[in-house]
């Protein structure tokens, strides 16, 4: 595992968040950064899986940072606490996610071998023109593309907006009025982050 930032103290912490609360996003950045141990922390749980570990603290700091997006001091709870929750359920929701995805078959898997000896593979005996092909590789190339520029392009609030509405990365999809629950603001400042964020996108394709 990597190196990360030190836990705050009970104090560092409860300044950081009020700074947070009042529109210091800086202060949300220090928050997310000095928790990174507690993703390592609770990724370790998952060792016995096989699952790349830097892929397991990816999908564990999108828990994180939503946990700091939603964490209500008010409440007594300890940030750590509760973010400890939201990070598991993230791993969670991707591992159910990728256990279903794995259940489908690849068309390029194994399924044998012909007279020959030659491996047959099931995209091989499966009719399909080459315009579909060609269709699958642009769509994949696109879907790779757009990736790139939601990490680029966007805010963090609305990458995580679009994350949670359009199920990327492999998480569940969500309604406005959920993300607007989850997140602690109204559904048309959801519909407004969402708006924008889908602009820029569009912009920039």
């Amino acid at each position: 595992m990597k190196s990360f930032p030190n836990p705050l103290t009970p104090s560092e912490e409860k300044q950081y968040i009020q700074q947070y609360t009042e529109g210091d996003l800086h202060a949300k950045h220090i928050l997310i950064e000095h928790n990174l141990r507690l993703v390592a922390h609770v990724v370790k749980k998952y060792q016995y899986l096989d699952e790349d570990p830097e892929d397991l603290i990816s999908i564990g700091t999108i828990g994180l940072i939503k946990a700091v997006v939603t964490f209500n001091a008010d409440k007594g709870n300890r940030l750590a606490a509760y973010a400890s929750k939201c990070i598991e359920n993230e791993i969670l929701m991707y591992l159910r996610s990728k256990k279903k995805s794995k259940k489908e078959v690849s068309l390029y898997e194994p399924i044998g071998t012909d007279r020959e000896g030659n491996e047959i593979k099931l995209y091989d005996i499966i009719e399909t023109d080459e315009e579909d092909v060609s269709e699958k590789i642009y769509l994949r190339e696109n879907i790779q593309k757009l990736y790139e520029k939601v990490e680029s392009e966007l805010s963090d609030r609305e990458r995580l907006v679009l994350k949670m509405r359009y199920g990327l990365y492999s998480g569940e999809e969500y309604t406005q009025r959920e993300i607007a629950r989850q997140l602690g603001i109204s559904r048309s400042y959801v519909s407004r982050i969402e708006k924008s964020a889908v602009e820029k996108l569009r912009k920039v394709f």
